[in-house]
């Protein structure tokens, strides 16, 4: 049994990424911005495998402490991270507004950089071989009109997460990215069906990436069947790309 940190639990993606891992009999540490229906029921099906942590990422000092001080704690090894939750901020860069970029960067780029800090630190505490797996997108490597700043951030975690396993792997401790296309989520709500079809026809698959096909990807990555698997973007897009 693996014990696997994943932020953005609350719904969609992060939901299904969580329940995938606990069905492979893993224990999952979520991190959620609070408690709702979906993770009550979580908690009724898996019980002890699964611990709820409420903390707001972009209050990244209290969250770090929350997590794993009080969570977590120096005597549990972390097998896993997958970095999932993120904020988006769209708009066309000539609207550009500082405030709204400043917060997104807090919760999609500064807290996954530090959160991954802590969980390296656990890994060799516990002389753990880990995976950690960072939730990218699409939007960095084809244009999109409005997600210049969105895409930015999803850039800079492939980034980090190339230099991560460089650095790491003599250690045992791999890094990916998970390149998803465009989902039916709650981020993607606001888009009109005009303009989500407009997407979709992008695609070789001619529809929106299958969540299941993006957790089951990220249970892969976690997973020791991966094991030669690291620096890389794996693509789950439905032909996007």
């Amino acid at each position: 049994m693996k014990n696997v940190l994943v932020t953005g639990i609350m719904q969609g993606l992060g939901l299904q990424i969580t329940r995938t891992i606990l069905d492979k009999g893993n224990k999952v540490f979520g991190v959620a911005l609070a408690m709702n229906p979906e993770l009550e029921k979580l908690k009724q099906e898996y019980g002890d495998r699964v611990t709820i942590i409420i903390a707001d990422l972009a209050r990244i000092d209290e969250s770090i402490d929350l997590i794993f001080h009080k969570a977590i704690g120096y005597d549990t090894p972390l097998h896993g991270f997958v970095n999932n939750a993120a904020i988006a901020y769209d708009d066309i860069i000539s609207n550009l507004n500082y405030d709204p970029l400043f917060k997104m960067y807090q919760v999609n780029v500064f807290s996954p950089f530090m959160l991954t800090k802590h969980v390296i630190r656990n890994m060799l505490l516990h002389n753990v071989h880990g995976s950690i797996v960072h939730i990218s997108s699409v939007s960095v490597h084809t244009g999109y009109k409005g997600l210049a700043m969105y895409a930015s951030t999803k850039g800079a975690l492939e980034a980090f997460s190339k230099t991560t396993a460089r650095e790491w792997g003599e250690r045992g401790i791999r890094s990916n990215c998970l390149v998803a296309g465009f989902m039916e989520t709650g981020m993607s709500a606001t888009l009109s069906p005009n303009q989500k079809d407009r997407i979709y026809k992008r695609t070789s698959l001619k529809k929106p990436t299958e969540l299941t096909s993006v957790a089951n990807m990220v249970a892969f990555l976690i997973s020791d069947e991966s094991l030669s698997v690291t620096g890389s973007n794996v693509y789950v897009d439905a032909g996007t790309i």
